[in-house]
């Protein structure tokens, strides 16, 4: 009997396993079950780009129903944005972009994102828009490039929802706009050069973007070519975004009941008793965000070339070597995941190879004033871009030439000094300098100078202990005369 029980009680055990496989209660009476929340915070690069796109793509293999991205971001570069907004594109699961908390924004490449989401949402007090493009890494008279990058545009831009000026377009009641010149359905015919052909191809991605998801695309062209922004209330007025919530919990109430259309279909978003759970960004991320700093890498690139020049000095050393070369490596790694001005960079590094140089040669300072005039410049323009948060601080800046030309005024000062000591060393110290006789002689003998002994020849006779000077020196041999006068 025992032997039986037991044989029954492995039975329903096994049941209640298969019962839980099979994942419980049925989608229909449950609801979404778990949602993901992942959060957007700062420029968008390589790192953060990273951790969205895994986020996104493996949301249905861990069993979520929804996809709920946190955003508050200036832009940032256009291969991370459009990384993303692939991923977005080609979930299968729905995914709501949430402008919060509020005093938040959704600038530039944060606008395209929101254009994408299957559920865009803005908190009060939030914007969005400034999405023009501007180029990186040396002016705007190259062609467009994958690694053009999107920037907010300052207190200047104009902000929809404000008087209108002369020019621009007006919104009707249902949200959609026109122009003056009549329907805006297809970018403007623009010839203008590089610049425009990366505004033109910026306004056909966004505008498909719009139409994909039924929003408004005149107002999308409008924050590509006019750089023109929107409150929230202005944005669900004009059919920017779908709506407005204060936190999360008005959030999934107002998007319950909501159906999509994702690749695997039409999905309706039941968010009744939803489980969110919030995945942040790994360590892993976090790290690369460090690193991609700009800050961060311009410190690295110097530590590097510092690290390897002292090697060279000292060889041996070893330690300044290893770091020198692991700082460059990372710095190198950096630099090609930032938007950077190599002219800036080749003026640094001569600036930096001008103030060494100072050290070595006597240019009375031309070489370190000039190395520190390069290095500044170099580190000035080095990330001169208006990208929103790939900028390299102006303090850090002037901290690094600061310290630079204080090391360059320092060399100047202790070599100037050093031609105004008097020599003590060679030939020329040993003229002039007081000798010891150590034995009486006369003709030649051994004298002590500076604690050495020495052979002296001198016409006289001198004593044991006598004072001499020495008024020459011939190879080895040093011709010395008494200092005491004779007494008459």
């Amino acid at each position: 009997m025992k032997t039986l029980r037991a044989f029954f009680l492995c039975i329903a055990c096994f049941a209640a396993l298969a019962a839980l496989a099979q994942g419980g209660p049925s989608r229909d009476t449950q609801g979404v079950g778990r949602a993901l929340l992942l959060e957007l915070n700062g420029p968008i690069g390589p790192a953060l780009s990273n951790y969205l796109v895994e986020g996104i793509d493996s949301a249905a293999n861990d069993g979520f129903e929804l996809v709920i991205i946190e955003m508050d971001t200036p832009g940032g570069l256009d291969t991370a944005m459009r990384d993303i907004i692939k991923s977005i594109l080609g979930s299968s699961v729905p995914v709501v972009t949430w402008v919060s908390p509020s005093g938040s924004r959704a600038a530039s490449a944060g606008t395209y994102i929101l254009y994408a989401s299957h559920v865009a949402a803005m908190a009060p007090a939030t914007n969005l828009g400034a999405a023009t493009p501007v180029p990186v890494g040396g002016g705007g008279s190259r062609p467009a490039s994958p690694d053009d990058a999107f920037d907010p545009a300052g207190d200047t831009a104009p902000v929809d929802g404000e008087p209108a000026a002369d020019g621009e377009t007006a919104a009707d009641e249902t949200g959609a706009e026109e122009t003056a010149g009549g329907d805006s359905a297809e970018p403007a015919p623009n010839t203008g050069g590089p610049e425009a052909k990366a505004i033109n191809d910026a306004v056909a991605y966004i505008r498909s973007l719009a139409e994909q998801r039924g929003r408004n695309a005149d107002w999308a062209e409008r924050a590509v070519r006019e750089s023109v922004s929107l409150t929230a209330e202005r944005a669900v007025e004009k059919n920017v975004v779908d709506l407005i919530a204060v936190d999360l919990a008005e959030l999934l109430t107002a998007i319950d009941g909501r159906t999509v259309t994702t690749t695997a279909g039409d999905i309706e978003i039941r968010t009744a008793g939803v489980a969110v759970e919030r995945v942040g960004p790994d360590w892993r991320t976090r790290l690369l965000a460090v690193i991609t700093s700009p800050a961060v890498a311009y410190m690295l690139l110097l530590a590097g070339i510092y690290g390897l020049i002292f090697e060279g000095y000292n060889p041996g050393a070893v330690i300044p070597g290893v770091v020198g070369a692991v700082c460059l490596l990372l710095a190198l790694y950096a630099l090609q995941l930032l938007p950077v001005n190599y002219a800036g960079l080749g003026l640094i590094v001569l600036g930096l190879l001008l103030m060494i140089g100072e050290v070595f040669v006597p240019s009375f300072g031309a070489l370190g004033l000039g190395g520190i005039v390069a290095f500044v410049v170099g580190s000035i323009i080095l990330m001169d871009t208006d990208v929103p948060g790939y900028g390299i601080p102006t303090a850090l800046i002037g901290s690094i030439a600061a310290v630079g030309g204080s090391a360059v005024m320092a060399i100047i000062w202790m070599a100037m000094r050093a031609r105004r000591q008097p020599i003590v060393s060679g030939r020329d110290d040993m003229i002039g300098a007081t000798a010891i006789a150590t034995q009486e002689f006369t003709g030649r003998g051994q004298v002590r100078v500076h604690g050495e002994l020495w052979a002296a020849e001198t016409p006289v006779s001198v004593r044991s202990g006598q004072s001499l000077r020495v008024n020459g020196m011939h190879g080895l041999v040093l011709e010395v005369e008494p200092l005491e006068t004779k007494e008459n």
